[in-house]
């Protein structure tokens, strides 16, 4: 799909959705302590949140044989759940589309070599087969902290001991702080040592009383709008949250100064859009995010798309290694951007339609659905004004 903005700025009082980040990780919790998973009291619902849900459906019913886990584009269910499947039922099927199977895996495979435990790649199928033990997991903490909240999930239910053993500093630390809040919720014991993690085995989880939060990450595009002369009220965040992305609110606090501006994103690199497309309106500002190389390891090459696509609208962005420079501009003209099927590159070029002299048109705009699936309807009842063209590409694919 693609859609055209026509410019003009938002104005009202939203609340983003329900954190996925911490969804994925309730609805791993509830099925592990043998609940409903389709109970609607839980609102939380995207692309990815229902591969997990499916998923999670496939383990239990995958008694006999291998279970067929079908996780979309999600990074975080196939992560999440092989050492679930690997402790559950011996391993599983894990299907992907785009880049997931692209995504690394190594931290995992290094693992399960050592174990007896087989992997194998065909296309967009990887196949595990094999069973957890007890014992050490060395882990590097600066490839994904995904890895280290699927061991987290996992261990708990083998029969004795595992020690989960950091080889690399842990960056995105406060998703794991997430993982260990749900965990604790449940009746789960994990004692944090020095260089990693203690899980006790022959654990059961029990009910708990966590609810979901607004998320942050979601609600980055909201308040970078704002920060760009929006009138909105952005409702329902905890300013308590163990999202690792409640960082967003100091780091635009930042960039609303003056001055030259620098961003650490290594904990939080799923802001990097919303903190592009408000910097980008700094004029004759610079600021720079830095430690943003994971950035390439996401839906899309982020790091080279972000620069590729504001600039593209008239900005002055330039990639680097494992950075971006942003100069401020004073206003964006307009043009035409993709997505890069990536639903945070798709949220970020609509908030610079907010401040565009033209009109942006955004090809690959069904990509929200990933993470926001209402987010049109949403930016139209804020005032958006948005024209919605199914592209050709697409109509010949059906």
């Amino acid at each position: 799909m693609t859609v055209m903005i026509e410019p003009g700025l938002l104005a009202g009082a939203v609340t983003p959705p329900p954190s996925k980040s911490q969804a994925h990780r309730l609805l791993i919790a509830r099925a592990l302590a043998g609940e409903n998973l389709d109970d609607p009291a839980h609102r939380a619902d995207s692309q990815d949140i229902r591969a997990t849900r499916d998923c999670l459906k496939s383990l239990r019913e995958g008694e006999g044989k291998l279970p067929v886990l079908e996780c979309g584009e999600s990074g975080s269910t196939l992560r999440f759940l092989i050492p679930v499947a690997l402790a559950l039922q011996g391993g599983g099927v894990f299907r992907g589309r785009g880049r997931l199977m692209d995504r690394p895996q190594e931290p995992y495979f290094r693992i399960f070599d050592g174990m007896g435990i087989t992997h194998r790649r065909e296309g967009d199928s990887l196949t595990v087969r094999g069973r957890l033990r007890p014992g050490e997991y060395p882990m590097p903490g600066d490839v994904s902290s995904q890895f280290v909240t699927g061991l987290l999930f996992a261990l708990p239910l083998l029969e004795g001991e595992s020690i989960i053993r950091l080889t690399s500093p842990l960056e995105s630390r406060g998703y794991v702080d997430m993982t260990l809040q749900v965990l604790r919720d449940r009746g789960i014991r994990v004692e944090e040592l020095p260089e990693g993690f203690r899980v006790p085995g022959g654990q059961q989880y029990g009910r708990g009383t966590l609810g979901e939060e607004a998320d942050y990450s979601q609600a980055a595009f909201w308040l970078a709008a704002a920060g760009l002369g929006s009138p909105l009220t952005v409702e329902g965040l905890d300013p308590d949250s163990t999202q690792g992305d409640r960082c967003v609110v100091s780091y635009f606090q930042q960039l609303a100064g003056p001055g030259r501006v620098e961003l650490d994103i290594a904990q939080c690199p799923d802001l990097a859009p919303a903190l592009a497309v408000r910097a980008a309106l700094r004029p004759g500002q610079t600021a720079r995010l830095v430690n943003a190389g994971r950035l390439r390891l996401k839906e899309c090459d982020r790091l080279a798309a972000i620069p590729e696509e504001l600039n593209k609208l008239g900005g002055q962005l330039t990639e680097g290694a494992d950075f971006l420079e942003i100069r401020g501009v004073e206003r964006l003209l307009g043009g035409v951007a993709d997505s890069h099927n990536d639903h945070r590159i798709a949220m970020m070029l609509a908030v610079a339609a907010t401040r565009a002299e033209g009109t942006v048109t955004i090809r690959g705009a069904e990509s929200v659905a990933k993470s926001y699936p209402d987010f049109w309807e949403v930016y139209e009842s804020l005032g958006g004004r948005v024209l919605r063209q199914r592209e050709e590409r697409e109509a010949c694919d059906m």
